[in-house]
């Protein structure tokens, strides 16, 4: 988000946004839907290496990884591996790897040679990295040299490493070689278990530079000892079966509140029970597609796109009552009148923009994307909810300047309630904005990955208790008067209306409906007679 006073929404803007969203939405769809969706579950199709220093290196994945619970488990076979999952185990799984160099370079080989070069797999702790290539002789290279080799520290085409000592074998070295003028080796299926909590990277790495132009494909199977959920992730599997509940307490409380005060509905009353029913879909569908996706390690598109869907619409229709109750709808006029369709183009934009960027964070790998691809889909999120921010507390400002003139104090002291609650809210999302932003910007290799599920966390929190607020403030009331849409004097101290010949007022005086037209003039005079104009027109 970004708060930024003076932002507009250009509705031609918007316009042209809404056709771009569009397109990108279905274009993510389709991606989506010829890759798969995938996560603990990490596929390589025919991807390149990246040349670096002296070294040439393909990035694997990288994963929040507990240590396992079972130290010693049972030894099985190698083709166990898929079929008896380690349970209280953690570990990275290497499927089906497979590495091809370029023809010309096979055939220059010998075949009488058994071995003629060697593509290496590397499994490092982020904390460790600094035991990999560059810690020698203060240089940048990654591979061993003749120099070193001769000094007895590593050899000649392989990744230098230097082993921890408090973890004997770590950093990781697996090797594939490449045998005589084979173009294809193939790796054999083997499981590193996990035994020391962390954050782990996987490279793939060729020092030989004759490898140059090979490509890797296959797959690995990253889990950890309550299932494949990355660590990060874990905990919030947790949180949102909290908040499940937590939504399903709000919603029997309101449906009770509800029914008890069912004659003295208003619609503002079924747009509060629209969002808390959408609250309670949104934290149960999350709650079951990390489930899901921790017993499986893989993400059905289904339920995902179900899930992201009710987290997109959730988000906008939030945003829109936020924004029609700073209106004063339902209180102060019983139509949003010729604004209608300016809230309702911001909505649809704001949907499809959400829509988009959580589609991008949540389908496919956990690290697919690019921080510049989900800059670009933030920034119009970001944009979209400064317009709202700005326009709420626009009507807000006018909504209790009108409520003011007309000496209507239970509604005046109603509407300063929740311009309170959402200054502060406004200010919490900032301090939390900046935080996320340190955050992100002191730890680029994840190191506190442990702490990371607080983020998105906080967000849904504050969002509920926006909710309950909402609830409380403008909850259903033997008082029917309490959110009547009067344009006149309605003060708290004449606030009963009496079948259909007038209105008791202040001591009890009955006042006929043309005298109370008298009562509604003073409005004219300071400046009101547009909104009563606008009232005639709804």
């Amino acid at each position: 988000m970004m708060f930024r006073r003076g932002i507009q929404c250009d509705l031609w803007l918007l316009n042209k946004m809404k056709i771009q969203l569009l397109v990108g939405v279905w274009l993510l769809l389709v991606l989506v839907r010829e890759n798969g969706v995938r996560a603990s579950i990490h596929e390589y199709k025919n991807e390149a290496f990246t040349p670096r220093f002296n070294s040439y290196f393909f990035h694997g994945g990288s994963e929040g990884l507990y240590a396992s619970k079972i130290l010693d488990p049972p030894k099985t076979a190698p083709n166990d591996d898929n079929s008896k999952p380690l349970n209280g185990k953690s570990f990275i799984r290497f499927d089906s790897i497979t590495v091809r160099r370029p023809k010309e370079i096979a055939q220059d080989q010998n075949e009488w040679q058994q071995s003629t070069g060697v593509v290496e797999a590397i499994i490092v702790e982020v904390k460790d990295s600094n035991k990999i290539g560059r810690a020698y002789m203060n240089s940048n290279a990654i591979c061993c040299n003749p120099t070193l080799a001769k000094e007895g520290v590593c050899k000649v085409g392989e990744v230098i490493i230097h082993d921890d000592s408090d973890n004997p074998g770590w950093p990781k070295r697996l090797q594939i070689p490449f045998m005589a003028k084979d173009e294809e080796a193939n790796m054999v299926l083997q499981t590193v278990e996990i035994n020391k909590t962390g954050m782990y990277y996987l490279y793939f790495m060729v020092c030989d530079p004759k490898l140059k132009g090979t490509r890797i494909s296959g797959r690995t199977v990253w889990r950890n000892p309550e299932g494949y959920l990355p660590g990060k992730m874990a905990p919030l599997m947790t949180f949102y079966g909290f908040m499940s509940l937590a939504y399903l307490v709000l919603g029997l409380l309101w449906f009770l509140w509800f029914v008890q005060h069912w004659k003295d509905i208003i619609q503002l009353h079924y747009q509060i029970t629209a969002v808390v029913g959408l609250g309670m879909c949104e934290m149960s569908l999350w709650y079951f597609e990390y489930a899901n996706f921790n017993a499986t390690g893989s993400r059905p598109i289904g339920i995902t796109l179900w899930a992201v869907t009710s987290t997109a619409i959730k988000k906008t229709v939030s945003r829109l009552l936020l924004l029609v109750v700073s209106m004063g709808y339902g209180v102060m006029r019983p139509t949003l009148g010729g604004i209608t369709v300016k809230v309702i183009i911001l909505g649809v934009v704001y949907f499809l923009a959400s829509e988009a960027l959580e589609l991008v964070e949540h389908l496919g790998n956990i690290n697919d994307f690019a921080g510049k691809t989900r800059l670009f889909l933030v920034l119009p999120v970001a944009l979209l909810d400064a317009c709202f921010i700005v326009w709420i507390f626009s009507s807000l400002s006018k909504t209790l300047e009108k409520l003011q003139i007309r000496r209507s104090m239970a509604k005046l002291e109603l509407y300063r309630k929740f311009t309170n609650t959402l200054a502060i809210s406004v200010l919490l999302s900032v301090a939390w904005i900046g935080y996320e932003l340190y955050f992100n910007a002191s730890d680029p290799l994840s190191e506190s990955w442990r702490r990371a599920w607080i983020i998105p966390a906080f967000w849904t929190s504050l969002a509920f208790i926006l909710l309950v607020v909402i609830c409380i403030l403008f909850a259903p009331s033997n008082n029917p008067t309490r959110y009547a849409y009067e344009t006149g004097d309605d003060d708290e101290e004449g606030i009963s209306l009496t079948g259909a010949g007038g209105v008791i007022v202040g001591g009890g005086e009955l006042v006929e409906r043309k005298d109370r037209k008298v009562l509604m003039a003073p409005d004219h005079v300071f400046g009101l007679g547009e909104d009563v104009e606008e009232d005639k027109r709804e």
